[in-house]
């Protein structure tokens, strides 16, 4: 191997399933990472490359400063040469703070700031007085937020109930705890008599009194010197906090008990009135912030001022590549905690262009998600132009578009799980279609699928719906088929499936990619139950106790406690976490490991693949369980790998197993084929048909087209984002969309079918 300086060099990677894996990858070029998923591209790429970058530049700093920072140990890989400093760009969302939002993300909240305080009309000076997080501009009655917390009096008291009897509802005040202690011995209101039966004057007392002094009758004892309204107090600990913000402990009881309204000073503006009186051609600062970015773009271009040229275009510079990326449809006060992971990762993209540093290594992870195909063509542009900066660009991707339009491709497999792991291809695009690659096979392939589509019979209904920007929508979804909801971003698809029809029909489940374990303790066994069968099996068999085969109780390793690794604190320095050297990283005390099950032992059929326990177990029971697995895609998994391991794809179809036996369900499925590789979207629709084909209704929105063509109905919403859609282009059959001449879904599915 050369060691020319425009290459990343990576020697014997081993992180996960990769199997000694050596390679050179060009620098200042846009590569994409594919193979079908579980495949070990995300190993190479984030697990590998990017953590071994990111490291090396922690170790630059002081052992100080490190306490502070990441923590990243030394990735499974002999030597990386020729790194560049790395920036991650992934789907994870930019926070839940109410406080940050697309504009304070951007910063063009910051020069829009500068701005009105230039040459806004009438002038009140500095630009913090525009700002909601500074106290001179923020609105005194909701503290910038936008929103006010009350609490919800029928989610807060039992009215059939007395105080004594536990009649207040919030866990601060659970019959026996403190609070409900001191609230009784003050003998303030009569603690048995039913809330239903308080005076106006005494519920008000009670929930909404100011602060007064108390002081406790003869023979009680307390500790509150002053009594304030209950419902108040607790309003008052939550002003300034989001919905997101509460303790973790405390979340349940603060989303439980409290309603979020709109401040009706500000009307959600979150600026006060000072702010507000302010304008620049007739506009004010909190009506641009509610403006889409495409509208916000078009009033800073009728901006002619000297002291403000440079704020206006560095405003719309950024403002450029946010409406160039696809994203034109949001506005400034949109909160980034509402954003979609595809969303968030596009809005981080587009903020990059405005770095003037080279020589990056920018990493990105599906980029491609959330993308109606329209608009792959600007995402493209926008990652070639992060290149032509002087940056390489390193992307793990499943969009055939994107891949052969990507000037490299490493392609992982050949399959996944234990037999991946291997360099199948490293080279230029156009060799790939001669190598074994499955990547590669699809790629090129012009293979035409016959289709078989399910006539419906009964249907839901959706009347005047106009969550969002749906605009007075009605339509027909109908029931025991397949139906894809379509359109490019920001058109409505998911106000029309999470706004109206989930809330008319809150039986039908969600299956999600968010994860489903979130220790180290749950696996794919544990998640289907079938652990408790593999205990009963052993103990069957061992005549030990069921208990004794479970690392979370008897069986568990004394040092490690089961979890297989312990952690080292180092003072100051990084903890390191390493194998436990007294069970090996098994789990289980070696009295455990002595008793076997066809000659394997607890830990030995944990390290199994799904496939492998089939042919391991007799048990219909067990096999049953593991089928639904392997009906998933996911026989490559092995029983005792940890869920948090797993992607959001393999999640979303670690879900869907438990559900393939059940009958006459809805589902909902919000872009399933996040993650998957093209041979495993045409697996995954196997699946979906199985659920179909056991008359469950089946409602996925969706841009991938490889997965709509398969679709027996199709809603396809538009005909832009944001204000400019809202509308159904088309509700029917699959091929009637082809003729739709409003529908850009049509256009592209044309090709495709």
């Amino acid at each position: 191997m050369s060691t020319h300086k425009e290459s990343i060099i990576v020697q014997n990677a081993h992180a996960n399933n990769l199997k000694n894996i050596s390679l050179e990858i060009p620098k200042h070029k846009v590569v994409a990472f594919t193979g079908v998923s579980g495949s070990g591209k995300s190993s190479l790429l984030f697990d590998t490359i990017y953590r071994e970058a990111q490291r090396q530049l922690i170790e630059t700093f002081s052992a100080f400063a490190r306490t502070f920072m990441p923590k990243f140990s030394r990735p499974d890989v002999d030597d990386i040469l020729n790194l560049s400093t790395s920036i991650v760009i992934d789907q994870k969302k930019m926070g839940n703070n109410l406080r940050s939002t697309v504009g304070t993300v951007t910063e063009v909240n910051t020069y829009l700031r500068l701005l009105y305080s230039r040459i806004g009309q009438p002038q009140i000076g500095a630009s913090f007085l525009f700002s909601f997080n500074h106290p001179e501009g923020m609105c005194e009655h909701c503290n910038g937020l936008g929103k006010v917390a009350k609490v919800d009096l029928d989610l807060f008291l039992d009215w059939e109930k007395s105080i004594k009897e536990g009649g207040i509802l919030h866990p601060h005040y659970k019959v026996g705890g403190f609070m409900w202690k001191e609230v009784i011995n003050l003998e303030l209101f009569n603690a048995e008599k039913k809330l239903k039966d308080f005076s106006e004057a005494e519920l008000f007392k009670l929930l909404y009194a100011e602060p007064y002094p108390v002081v406790a009758p003869p023979g009680k004892m307390t500790y509150m010197k002053t009594f304030e309204g209950i419902a108040r107090k607790l309003e008052q600990t939550v002003i300034g906090k989001g919905e997101d913000e509460a303790a973790e402990e405390d979340k349940n009881a603060y989303t439980k008990h409290f309603k979020y309204s709109l401040c009706e000073h500000c009307k959600g503006s979150r600026i006060n009135e000072r702010a507000r009186t302010v304008t620049i051609n007739g506009m004010s600062f909190d009506e641009l912030c509610r403006t889409e970015l495409s509208e916000v773009y078009t009033f800073l271009k009728a901006i002619d001022d000297d002291t403000s040229r440079t704020i206006v275009s560095k405003a719309q510079f950024v403002l450029e590549q946010l409406i160039e990326i696809g994203v034109g449809y949001l506005t400034l006060e949109r909160p980034v905690g509402t954003l979609s992971g595809g969303e968030s990762q596009r809005v981080k993209m587009a903020k990059q262009l405005d770095c003037n540093l080279v020589d990056m290594l920018y990493v990105l992870d599906e980029p491609s998600t959330g993308l109606h195909p329209k608009d792959t063509e600007k995402l493209l542009a926008l990652l070639y132009r992060l290149r032509d900066k002087g940056n390489s660009v390193y992307v793990v991707e499943h969009d055939p578009e994107i891949i052969r339009a990507a000037e490299w491709i490493v392609d992982v497999g050949p399959k996944a799980g234990k037999y991946g792991g291997e360099v199948v291809y490293n080279g230029e695009p156009a060799g790939i279609v001669n190598t074994p690659s499955i990547t590669g096979k699809y790629l090129y392939s012009n293979q035409k699928t016959s289709y078989q589509r399910k006539i419906p019979t009964a249907f839901f209904e959706i009347n005047n719906a106009q969550a969002n920007n749906l605009k007075n929508v009605s339509v027909k979804i109908p029931k025991g088929v397949l139906t894809c909801v379509t359109g490019v971003s920001g058109s409505g698809k998911s106000s029309l499936i999470h706004e109206c029809f989930l809330k008319a029909h809150p039986d039908s489940i969600v299956i999600d990619q968010s994860s489903v374990g979130k220790t180290s303790r749950a696996n794919p066994a544990t998640y289907l139950g079938v652990f408790d069968n593999i205990r009963k099996e052993f103990s069957s068999a061992t005549q030990a106790p069921a208990s004794l085969f479970s690392f979370n109780s008897t069986g568990a390793c004394p040092k490690c406690n089961g979890q297989g690794t312990v952690s080292m604190e180092l003072a100051f320095l990084d903890a390191v976490k390493t194998q436990c050297d007294e069970c090996e990283g098994k789990r289980y005390h070696n009295e455990v490991l002595e008793y076997k099950l066809h000659d394997k032992n607890i830990a030995e059929v944990l390290d199994m693949s799904v496939g492998q326990a089939l042919e391991f177990f007799r048990s219909e029971k067990i096999n049953k369980q593991l089928r639904l697995l392997q009906a998933v895609g996911l026989d490559y998994l092995k029983l005792g790998q940890s869920l948090s391991t797993l992607s959001g794809g393999e999640c979303q179809r670690l879900k869907i197993a438990t559900e393939l036996q059940r009958e006459s369900n809805i589902y909902i499925m919000d872009e399933p084929t996040t993650g998957l590789h093209v041979s495993d979207i045409e697996h995954f629709y196997k699946i979906i048909k199985k659920l179909v084909d056991s008359n469950n209704t089946v409602i996925i929105i969706e841009h991938n087209l490889d997965i709509i063509k398969h679709a027996d109905w199709i809603i396809d919403m538009g005909p832009e984002g944001g204000k400019n859609g809202g509308e159904v282009l088309y509700a029917g059959p699959t091929e009637g969309i082809l003729n739709c001449a409003e529908s850009v879904t049509g256009r592209f599915l044309k090709g495709v079918i």
